[in-house]
């Protein structure tokens, strides 16, 4: 009987170097496609979310966009008298949220309590369409943390107060905070009796 040597048997199967290269290439272009892929449809869920998510483009104060327009005329009117004062300091503000529709509104919470897990939770973060002020165009959104320190140092001469300590971003217009301040801050929304009904 003769035997055949193994190497005879089993042909070389190994994988030449360009060959093994270019198959991790193709599979990793493949994956971050995947990756791309899958966050593009996560984009529309993150961005409608409340202020926190900054991956919506923001909006300028002159903007057209709804949220900019239908704020009330003036909170507006003091965010630009504050964009103005916090440019000549080389600071730029952004709307990264105004005023919102109710349908939005609703939208936003209900996507608080499916990442919170409760509506009492959720309510810490974002409000009824009934309760939120920037549902009547009262409320705004800034965005950019050297902006939301800018406003903090300065907003109450505008009018413009930080309204809950867990919202460094949200402001409203408060007009006795230019002679007085701003007023004690909320925890969070749910500690603001106007959210109460």
């Amino acid at each position: 009987m003769t035997r055949t040597p193994p190497a005879a048997r089993t042909p070389n199967r190994r994988i030449p170097n360009r060959r093994l290269r270019w198959l991790l290439a193709v599979g990793l272009a493949v994956v971050m496609a995947v990756i791309a892929a899958a966050l593009v449809h996560q984009v529309p869920k993150l961005s409608s979310s409340s202020a926190r998510s900054s991956l919506s483009p923001p909006l300028s104060l002159d903007d057209s966009s709804p949220a900019v327009t239908n704020l009330d005329p003036g909170l507006l009117k003091a965010l630009r008298q504050a964009a103005t004062a916090a440019a000549d300091d080389g600071v730029e503000f952004h709307v990264n949220s105004g005023w919102r529709s109710p349908e939005h509104q609703n939208q936003l919470l209900r996507e608080a309590v499916s990442k919170y897990g409760s509506e009492e939770e959720a309510a810490r973060w974002v409000a009824t369409a009934e309760t939120s002020p920037h549902v009547s165009g009262d409320a705004v959104d800034i965005g950019r943390s050297d902006a939301t320190a800018w406003l903090s140092e300065h907003g109450a001469e505008y009018g413009l107060c930080q309204i809950y300590k867990n919202e460094p971003w949200h402001y409203e217009l408060r007009t006795d905070a230019i002679d007085r301040g701003c007023p004690r801050m909320y925890a969070d929304p749910t500690q603001d009796p106007r959210m109460q009904q």
